[in-house]
C-alpha cells in the first residue's frame, strides 16, 4: 500500500481567463478549485485530476510538486 508521502502532486495555477470559454471549461475550472487569474491550487495527480486537467491545459499552468 503507498504511503501519503508516496503520492505525487500537481500545483495548477490558472494563466488565462475562462470569459467566452464553453460551460464545460468554465466548471473544470471551478471544480478543480481555481477561482481567479493567477490562482494556484495543489492536487494529487490522480487519473480524475489529470483528466480535468486535460480538458483545461490551455488555461492553466501544470508544475510538478515534490
Amino acid at each position: 500500500m503507498a504511503k501519503k508521502s508516496d503520492v505525487q502532486k500537481i500545483k495548477v495555477t490558472q494563466v488565462r481567463s475562462t470569459i467566452n470559454r464553453p460551460e464545460k471549461q468554465k466548471r473544470t475550472i471551478e471544480a478543480l478549485g481555481l477561482h481567479r487569474m493567477h490562482h494556484s491550487v495543489v492536487h494529487n495527480a490522480t487519473p480524475q485530476i489529470l483528466g480535468m486537467v486535460d480538458v483545461v491545459k490551455h488555461l492553466v499552468k501544470i508544475e510538478e510538486v515534490k
